[in-house]
């Protein structure tokens, strides 16, 4: 998640990778996407009619993402993942002001003293919308569904590597035992199902949960009605343990024109604006000031980055793709990166909307935060990357192009979302700063960057993932336990990187319990990974998203002191939020929220993939 990954980001464990369905499957997921929407329109009013007709306060959200699965056992986008938090509960959550771990379908945890066995109190109060009661063997079940069946793995699959056993003693105590310590055994984002419900899925890679409505959860929202890259409808969940919303309906429907976007709300024909992935800063100024309407401008827990080809592998050792073979030599990946001045990308592009990027991991979240030393960093010198690029034996032609040893002149197929504006532009100015070096580039941008992707058919590629306030899985999607099993699979890769010094570090960190120890190899990870110059952090871009003052009262952001509102790592600023024209003030939850409530319809259009990962496609982290 939460956004990741995301992309709300999930982990993967370095010794049982998740596992991921064929690309033909998600071929052919993609194209049942792309065959519903030519039959959908692709902003469906019916939703909204019929609330009006009930009057039904709706709350409705813009967005630029489709839905690439609703079941939480394929799910992997930002948007997708984000309905799961809405539709299920997990073991925990995170606070909205420091992101600490709170009670969420577990009221409390203990670990035994060798940290090998966990034991978490299910609660009492908590009811499925079709009126059964949740119990310990609803989570024992969906964790052990994830253990023992290699599809129903395909999204969450990465938390469950290490767990030996877990069984439910009794309705209100779920035991988890694990093979070596883990150390976020208190963020796993993992939705937890009804066992009565989801034990007759006979094919969980198949089965995409929108079969039926209403779909059985026991989330803030219930899922009423989806159609594919159109809506997804949800209801509120007025037997919420932690308290019922506010709005009965939540819409987030799709604008491909981002600037139409921007028009619907300022016409009041949606309640917020979330942007793909954020609006631009011409978008924001032009809202700025406006009668009714609030912009939301924080740093953001995303990071925004050109990744290389490192030459596409499995793990049974065969190589795959097309990358250019330049690009395995650090040198040449250090001077492309020295080259791009991260200054100019943040005042030019992102207009001041973002921080310089360093490490993985935004500098919201200062615990993980890492940047380089004064002599490690990679800073903007074209000189010095002139001069690497000659010692790896690319010099300059008598045309001035550089060439290797077999005169072939570098020109790189840099991958690119046709819907972000920032990929655009940003590639502009890497055609100039590299034209300088001698080098020729071609910005590749396309609706779907997916399948070349994993396909391993590009040179470079804008790359972005949301973290989650535990950074395992952004840091687990470039161990080589992530590659994909063979060429004809997908694996939770983001870049191919392999590396055994990294996933050393990781496997280290995954196990060190101790806070201040376990921060500091999480910088050693990020520092090894700017090393490698395998992906470069450009930027680190603000949550800029706006809202209808005279439509939605109040809404929680996280960190609730300046943090985004939409792609939480949680619920918490749908179910806060309270219509303007409420009467009377907000109940508070058991963290100390604001508790609003919305229901809602999920307005989506887009080329979907049925299985594919949570990459950055045209909205949020890779997601």
């Amino acid at each position: 998640m939460s956004p990741r990954a995301q992309y709300r980001a999930r982990r993967s464990h370095p010794i049982t990778p998740r596992l991921r369905a064929p690309r033909s499957v998600a071929a052919a997921g993609a194209l049942a996407l792309t065959f519903s929407a030519v039959l959908a329109t692709p902003l469906d009013p019916l939703p909204q009619q019929a609330s009006a007709a009930t009057g039904d306060k709706v709350l409705t959200v813009a967005v630029a993402q489709s839905v690439d699965s609703l079941s939480p056992f394929l799910a992997t986008r930002l948007l997708s993942t984000s309905l799961q938090r809405l539709m299920y509960e997990y073991l925990t959550d995170y606070d909205p002001g420091d992101a600490h771990p709170v009670p969420g379908l577990a009221t409390k945890w203990s670990a035994s003293a060798d940290k090998l066995t966990w034991t978490y109190t299910i609660r009492s109060d908590a009811k499925w919308s079709d009126g059964q009661r949740v119990t310990a063997e609803d989570a024992a079940w969906t964790f052990d569904k994830l253990m023992t069946d290699p599809a129903a793995a395909t999204a969450n699959g990465n938390f469950v590597t290490n767990f030996r056993k877990v069984t439910a003693p009794s309705p209100t105590e779920l035991v988890i035992t694990l093979k070596k310590p883990q150390a976020t055994m208190t963020a796993l984002d993992v939705p937890i199902v009804p066992e009565h419900i989801w034990k007759n899925v006979a094919d969980f890679s198949k089965f995409n949960n929108d079969s039926g409505f209403p779909v059985v959860g026991d989330g803030p929202f219930v899922l009423t009605g989806y159609r594919a890259d159109s809506y997804v409808r949800l209801r509120a969940n007025k037997d919420f343990w932690r308290g019922a919303p506010r709005f009965d309906e939540l819409v987030f429907r799709y604008y491909k024109d981002q600037d139409a976007a921007v028009a619907a709300l300022r016409k009041g024909e949606v309640s917020f604006v979330a942007g793909a992935p954020a609006l631009t800063p011409a978008q924001a100024s032009s809202l700025q000031g406006l009668k009714d309407i609030h912009v939301n401008d924080a740093p953001g827990r995303r990071f925004y980055a050109l990744a290389v080809n490192p030459g596409a592998r499995a793990k049974n050792g065969q190589r795959f793709g097309d990358g250019d073979p330049s690009l395995l030599d650090a040198r040449v990946r250090h001077a492309l990166f020295m080259a791009v001045d991260r200054k100019t990308v943040v005042d030019k592009v992102f207009q001041g909307h973002a921080a310089e990027g360093q490490g993985y991991v935004p500098p919201r979240f200062t615990s993980y935060f890492w940047k380089p030393s004064a002599r490690q960093e990679l800073a903007y010198d074209p000189a010095a990357a002139a001069r690497l690029l000659d010692q790896a034996g690319y010099r300059r032609n008598a045309d001035g192009k550089r060439v290797g040893k077999d005169g072939r002149p570098l020109n790189y197929r840099v991958l690119c979302h046709a819907t972000d504006p920032n990929d655009k532009a940003v590639g502009q100015y890497l055609r100039e700063w590299w034209a300088k070096l001698g080098i020729g580039m071609t910005l590749d941008c396309l609706d779907n960057v997916t399948d070349p992707w994993l396909a391993g058919r590009f040179d470079l590629a804008f790359d972005g993932w949301s973290v989650n306030p535990d950074p395992d899985y952004v840091l687990s999607i470039d161990t080589c336990g992530a590659l994909p099993a063979t060429p004809k699979d997908t694996g939770p890769t983001d870049d191919f990187v392999c590396d055994r010094t990294y996933d050393g570090l990781y496997a280290r960190q995954l196990a060190e319990y101790d806070p201040a120890r376990r921060a500091a190899l999480i910088r050693q990870m990020e520092s090894r990974l700017y090393d490698l110059g395998y992906i470069n952090v450009m930027a680190y871009p603000n949550a800029v998203e706006a809202y209808r003052t005279d439509q939605i009262k109040s809404i929680e952001t996280m960190p609730r002191a300046a943090g985004n509102i939409y792609g939480q790592d949680g619920y918490w600023s749908w179910w806060s939020a309270v219509p303007a024209d409420s009467t009377g003030s907000s109940h508070g939850g058991s963290t100390g929220i604001v508790a609003g409530v919305v229901a809602g319809v999920v307005v989506l259009a887009g080329a979907g993939v049925f299985l594919a990962r949570r990459r950055r496609a045209t909205a949020d982290d890779r997601e």
